[in-house]
């Protein structure tokens, strides 16, 4: 179940607030003692990700299935992505898994119960308060106004909004959950690269876009947020990629010395703002999105 992004925070009768966390969405589901941990693309996470696989089968009860998002919090507490994708690297923090839903209990559906009978579920399989690598969706009450000012204070993403009586509504953007984000993130397909310039090493700027229709439209050079180790990694991920035709439909007029490649990767981009000829203003890259589909993102879902 998918959230619907909304412009302004917002407090509505029967409905209840919780952070937005920036991470991977996980499904994780147990049946007949096998722990898997999928992605919204069908990644399974249990071999990478051993301590929550472990966790998630030493819970309590029968087969089940419960949802929620895969995250590192930096020392403040906050949910940080570019630590996300440096969670294998040599004394990187451990993920946790921070759980918001159940969909399944014994064996049982439960995706026809309301929110709050599944949270309730939820809250008796893992506790209010489980130990790492398992956490709980906090609980920021029913003020949804209060809540967004807290998420802009506490440099969260955002805070989600949920309808206590929704049922859930599996593989949908559904109107019962809505989203509203305290910063701007985007995800980008990667379209191509520029060559280095002055002391920058192996390649200057990503070229990226948005897939509207079938076209994959620019939407501007992001050439901030690398380290050289990350250059480097991205460097060594595009080069299979490489391909003589441009993959944007019209080709970028503006973009000099590029090397194209095909559209199969994702990146995750913080920006300021969309410039009044449609390019994103002051990006930088905060990682790749391993979980997500290039044609899942699109222009006309973009956050203006």
């Amino acid at each position: 179940m998918l959230a619907t992004r909304v412009e302004a925070p917002f407090t509505r009768a029967g409905w209840v607030f919780e952070p937005k966390y920036d991470g991977w969405r996980v499904l994780a589901a147990r049946r007949g003692g096998r722990v898997s941990l999928l992605t919204r693309g069908g990644l399974d996470l249990a071999g990478e990700q051993p301590g929550i696989a472990r966790a998630v089968a030493a819970l309590p009860g029968g087969d089940l299935a419960v949802d929620g998002e895969m995250v590192v919090l930096d020392g403040r507490g906050v949910s940080s992505f570019r630590l996300l994708q440096e969670r294998n690297e040599p004394g990187a923090k451990r993920p946790l898994l921070v759980l918001f839903d159940c969909l399944e209990r014994d064996g049982a559906s439960l995706v026809s119960q309301p929110l709050a009978e599944r949270r309730a579920a939820l809250e008796a399989i893992v506790g209010k308060k489980p130990r790492p690598p398992l956490a709980l969706a906090a609980r920021l009450g029913g003020d949804g106004i209060a809540a967004f000012a807290k998420a802009v204070k506490k440099g969260w993403e955002g805070v989600v909004g949920k309808d206590l009586a929704a049922r859930y509504e599996a593989g949908r953007r559904s109107l019962r959950w809505l989203k509203v984000k305290a910063r701007r993130e985007a995800e980008l397909v990667i379209g191509g690269f520029t060559l280095p310039k002055g002391s920058r090493l192996h390649f200057g700027a990503l070229l990226v876009g948005l897939f509207d229709g079938k076209a994959l439209r620019y939407c501007g050079s992001v050439g901030t947020g690398f380290s050289d180790e990350i250059l480097l990694g991205l460097l060594e991920k595009l080069h299979p990629l490489q391909q003589d035709a441009s993959p944007f439909t019209p080709v970028p007029r503006e973009v000099k010395d590029a090397t194209w490649v095909a559209p199969k990767l994702v990146a995750q981009v913080a920006y300021t703002e969309w410039t009044g000829d449609e390019k994103l203003r002051q990006p930088s890259f905060l990682g790749l999105r391993d979980d997500k589909k290039p044609k899942e993102c699109r222009w006309d879902e973009r956050e203006i």
